[in-house]
């Protein structure tokens, strides 16, 4: 199935969402709140549609799963063999604070396995793509783009810029006493995990909550690139499809 699958058709789709969202980005929208309180745009709604339609049209028999659906139940999903996991606009919040650091998660995962992701920034003008056993790239670039040689020096930890829990920043505290220097960061979305794709940093810790939408794409490019997303407390990667889409907590290094 995965060799089906045209890398470049999903990132034109994911750039056709991107096109869209800055059109109603760079004027006043409106912001709506969902049942959980989390806000929803015009522009979530607009990306969702051109997503959903064009992957419909191009691969029919591959079902669906996004943040922006009815949810699918557990006993039809977990005969799927394969789906598209896609957050239309990762970083809503951040999309209405107008800081540019919101992506397009696209993701295909197999089974339990994310094996293809594309994360667009389209405020950035970045694209991340991977296709398992291919590769990760940002902008046409092989990740990672640089290397850590030497962690015992400096330390770069990526956390949420939105979500930082009071036990993600125990944890850094923690990963600074392994190091003469740590640098820490905040950003917005799912840019946190291909920031450790690429080597820009080289640990993200989200000891808070986050659904599987969130990681899918970027996830499936941290694992081209030679990194993965560990359960927190575990050496075992996370895992997608589950009964309850919430994710454990985790750290990507």
């Amino acid at each position: 199935m995965l060799d089906k699958i045209d890398l470049d058709l999903v990132v034109s789709i994911a750039k056709d969402a991107g096109d869209v969202i800055m059109e109603i980005y760079d004027k006043d929208f409106t912001i709506d709140y969902k049942d959980d309180k989390s806000p929803l745009t015009e522009a979530d709604t607009k990306s969702n549609e051109i997503i959903c339609e064009a992957l419909g049209k191009a691969y029919s028999n591959i079902p669906l799963l996004s943040e922006e659906n009815k949810e699918v139940p557990y006993e039809v999903r977990k005969h799927w063999e394969y789906f598209w996991l896609i957050d239309p606009i990762d970083g809503t919040k951040e999309f209405i604070k107008k800081n540019d650091e919101f992506t397009v998660n696209i993701a295909l995962i197999h089974k339990d396995t994310p094996v293809l992701g594309v994360v667009y920034a389209p405020a950035l003008g970045d694209m991340y793509k991977a296709k398992k056993g291919t590769g990760a790239f940002k902008n046409g670039h092989k990740l990672p783009l640089e290397v850590n040689e030497m962690p015992e020096k400096l330390l770069r930890v990526v956390a949420s810029k939105s979500h930082l829990s009071e036990e993600t920043q125990t944890f850094i505290d923690d990963v600074a006493k392994s190091t003469e220097n740590i640098e820490q960061v905040s950003k917005g979305s799912s840019l946190k995990l291909v920031m450790v794709a690429e080597g820009s940093a080289d640990i993200y810790p989200r000891l808070a909550p986050t659904m599987e939408w969130d990681t899918g794409a970027a996830d499936a490019i941290v694992r081209e690139s030679g990194k993965l997303t560990y359960q927190y407390d575990s050496d075992q990667p996370i895992v997608y499809n589950k009964e309850n889409l919430l994710n454990p907590w985790f750290v990507v290094k």
